[in-house]
């Protein structure tokens, strides 16, 4: 149990540390990483750790769309907010329908989307220059 305290304690002061696009990015990441999680899952045929996979990209998703600001935002949040549905709607086939191809789509999605927000955070603090 010390070792998860310790390792949230880490992330907690991590997302305090970033900018608000930076969190986006570690969201991304982390959705991206629960696609993948969900894949090994599907592998092994381990319904429960999909299904726990599924639900934490969903949750990530979620936080996601619900931070757009759709009045404001205009047709770039609208955009967002649509692929963000269509991310929500292929994990749910994922789910209900096996349907595990909709997990390279999600991934696809989430990859460009992540590397989009990540050129517009800029280079990490400490990162290497090119």
């Amino acid at each position: 149990m010390t070792h998860r305290t310790g390792a949230d304690a880490y992330r907690r002061i991590e997302a305090q540390s970033r900018s608000p696009v930076e969190l986006v990015v570690m969201l991304y990441d982390g959705a991206l990483r629960f696609v993948a999680e969900a894949r090994r899952a599907v592998a092994r045929r381990d319904i429960a750790a999909r299904g726990a996979a599924i639900d934490r990209t969903l949750a990530i998703i979620a936080q996601l769309q619900n931070t757009l600001d759709l009045e404001c935002g205009g047709p770039i949040a609208q955009e967002l907010d649509r692929l963000y549905a269509y991310i929500n709607s292929r994990l749910l086939d994922v789910t209900l329908r096996q349907e595990t191809g909709a997990l390279d789509e999600v991934q696809k999605v989430l990859t460009t989307l992540r590397d989009g927000w990540a050129q517009i955070a800029g280079p990490s603090p400490g990162a290497p220059q090119p």
